[in-house]
């Protein structure tokens, strides 16, 4: 079974407090992109699961890779035979892109499907939290507005279709714990909900990401892509998530890569509803 697992982009961030369980209640727009992996699972003819990559390198303990961590938690809970997983790496890692928790949730789709477990929707969504506040989000897979730690979806009705989005990704690898661990929450006077409902051209200023003041003030790298990019005539640009990905909307496509050449830039659409 192959499968394109997609990143997404968050519209605005805000923190809104420290919770009781340590993690912290957040307001986002989450919308998914057309930047992908590529995840392929087979069942295993021999007796052991295996699980193999490509594409961009993967550091650090192959064990906490999220899509064996996935694996791990669906085989301690149906009776599954081992498989074989390749995972072709194409969406970077410590950028705010959501590339991890996507490969997770796509994963348990594909061996809910693989191996007809009749997992529910729900259930998936209750599956992925384990695994992280972001994907739960990928089993639906469409434009949300994300409130808890980002797993209470509200719907949001919003047409992008006529922009392109420019990702710019320096090498820079952010720590999603270190910059939760930075960010003061500070209640905001007007939602996320009300102003995407404006023109693009007034979201600058308005929409805002809370994480961006101290990745800014430890990365000045990124605020600076940030500067060009609008300075390059981006309608709305903005990092993504905790960073390091900083991203354009534009009109019309623009050739970014001269700009950054020592960063990851890609060039694409959102993914229709």
């Amino acid at each position: 079974m192959l499968s394109f697992p997609n990143a997404k982009i968050n519209l605005g961030l805000s923190v809104t407090g420290k919770r009781l369980d340590g993690f912290h209640n957040i307001e986002t727009i989450m919308v998914p992109i057309g930047l992908c992996d590529v995840l392929e699972i087979i069942e295993a003819k021999a007796f052991h699961f295996s699980f193999a990559t490509s594409g961009l390198e993967i550091k650090g303990d192959e064990n906490k890779n999220l899509v064996v961590k996935a694996w791990n938690l669906l085989r301690g809970r149906f009776d599954l035979p081992p498989v074989k997983i390749h995972l072709h790496k194409a969406i970077p890692m410590g950028a705010g892109l959501g590339g991890g928790s996507s490969d997770a949730a796509f994963l348990i789709e594909n061996i809910n499907a693989l191996f007809d477990l009749k997992i529910s929707l729900g259930q998936m969504e209750e599956i992925t939290l384990e695994l992280g506040s972001d994907c739960p989000f990928f089993i639906g897979n469409k434009a949300v507005l994300a409130k808890g730690r980002g797993e209470v979806f509200g719907d949001i009705e919003m047409d992008l279709g006529l922009y392109h989005i420019i990702i710019v990704k320096p090498e820079i690898h952010v720590e999603t714990a270190v910059a939760y661990g930075q960010v003061t929450p500070v209640h905001k006077s007007i939602s996320l909900n009300e102003i995407v409902k404006m023109p693009m051209n007034q979201w600058k200023g308005l929409l805002t990401n809370d994480f961006e003041k101290p990745v800014f003030d430890q990365y000045p790298k990124i605020r600076i892509i940030k500067e060009k990019s609008y300075e390059m005539g981006a309608v709305y640009t903005s990092m993504s998530g905790s960073g390091s990905a900083v991203f354009g909307l534009f009109e019309e496509v623009k050739e970014l890569s001269p700009l950054f050449p020592d960063c990851f830039v890609w060039t694409g659409n959102f993914l229709s509803p």
